[in-house]
């Protein structure tokens, strides 16, 4: 350094911070001896706060903009002094900028499977991750709780007490939401601005915002992911036997299309075998056994059933049911009188007539 640079530096200073990062939440000036000039140049961007730290003790509190560290711009500063007005000689501090814009895209996910209870599936093990966005709200409390006296302080640094802080809540509040396991993918964005709400005060004991956390998958272990896959293969086929049949008619097409011969011509015989056999077997299977009509009897003005044909016959030899009982069964649209109920009129047919009187004796 000459002679000129060295007494311009005595008189002159300016203090800035130029970010080239996307990731620096926190820069110390670096100053030797932390000794300021009275009378520097403070230089607050947008996006970015300064604060003076006065032996070890947050002092003023700068926001975007330009400033001469002078005794009407350094209030507290000038307290804790005891400056009398325009004293110009260096005093001894230490400034602190601080990032203020949102660092996004901070992963999070979960190093060990979650442990739930799904009312379908019973016990179950998920995963998850996603992204969230955070920001500085209160550099105060930020540097207090957090960066204290580091000197460039990045989202690494905190980045696995934030993930950690959000995996034990993320476990609780996806546990309290009974969201079945196959509905977690409709109900992705719910579920973010619930995550959200819900651990912000957690976040703001130190001094952070959390703008946004988003909920990107919801995994289940690859076997129950493999065993879901053949259930929902079940049912995209639908009927076995059906589907089994389809596949050898499909295989009898394609070997008869097949102008090799030989070892086609074999597996053709073969496979029409098989279909013939299934053929036989459908053909020896008898049809079930038809479904037995019921009916409901009004014997003296209360109903009475279901009961089968049988015992209705019963009835009626007995003179139990007569010719004007009504019957009613699911064919019919009304109570209708036995003999008027087609497959009974057989059972009243074969009833003799009365017993003629003898005239003769009247």
């Amino acid at each position: 350094m000459g002679l000129l640079d060295k007494l311009f530096g005595e008189f002159i200073d300016v203090i800035e911070w130029l970010d080239d990062s996307d990731d620096t939440m926190v820069y110390r000036f670096e100053r030797y001896g932390n000794e300021i000039k009275y009378g520097a140049k403070l230089t607050v961007r947008e996006s970015q706060v300064a604060i003076l730290v006065n032996e070890g003790r947050a002092a003023d509190f700068f926001e975007p903009g330009m400033y001469a560290l002078e005794t009407n711009n350094m209030p507290i500063m000038t307290s804790l002094e005891n400056w009398p007005h325009g004293f110009e000689s260096p005093f001894k501090a230490e400034v602190y900028f601080f990032n203020m814009h949102r660092f996004v895209d901070l992963k999070w996910g979960t190093k060990n499977p979650i442990m739930l209870r799904d009312k379908e599936f019973g016990p179950v093990r998920l995963r998850a991750f996603g992204t969230y966005t955070v920001r500085i709200n209160d550099p105060l409390t930020f540097i207090k709780e957090i960066t204290g006296t580091n000197g460039h302080f990045y989202t690494t640094d905190i980045s696995d007490q934030l993930r950690n802080l959000i995996l034990s809540r993320f476990a609780n509040i996806l546990g309290e939401s009974s969201i079945p396991i196959l509905d977690l993918a409709a109900n992705y964005d719910d579920l973010s601005d619930y995550v959200t709400a819900k651990i912000a005060p957690e976040f703001s004991v130190y001094g952070l915002e959390i703008t946004k956390l988003l909920v990107e998958n919801i995994s289940l272990p690859q076997s129950v992911e493999e065993a879901l896959d053949r259930r929902t293969s079940m049912g995209v086929v639908g009927n076995l036997r059906n589907y089994t049949e389809f596949q050898t008619a499909e295989a009898i097409k394609a070997a008869a299309e097949n102008p090799s011969g030989g070892a086609s011509d074999g597996f053709g015989m073969g496979m029409g075998f098989a279909v013939a056999n299934k053929m036989g077997d459908s053909l020896s299977t008898p049809p079930p056994v038809p479904a037995q009509t019921l009916y409901y009897v009004a014997i003296n003005g209360q109903q009475t059933g279901p009961i089968g044909l049988a015992e209705l016959e019963n009835k009626i030899k007995s003179a139990i049911v007569n010719h004007n009982t009504l019957i009613w069964n699911q064919q019919l649209v009304d109570w209708t009188p036995a003999s008027k109920v087609a497959e009974l009129e057989s059972l009243f047919s074969i009833s003799p007539p009365p017993i003629p009187t003898d005239k003769s004796k009247s």
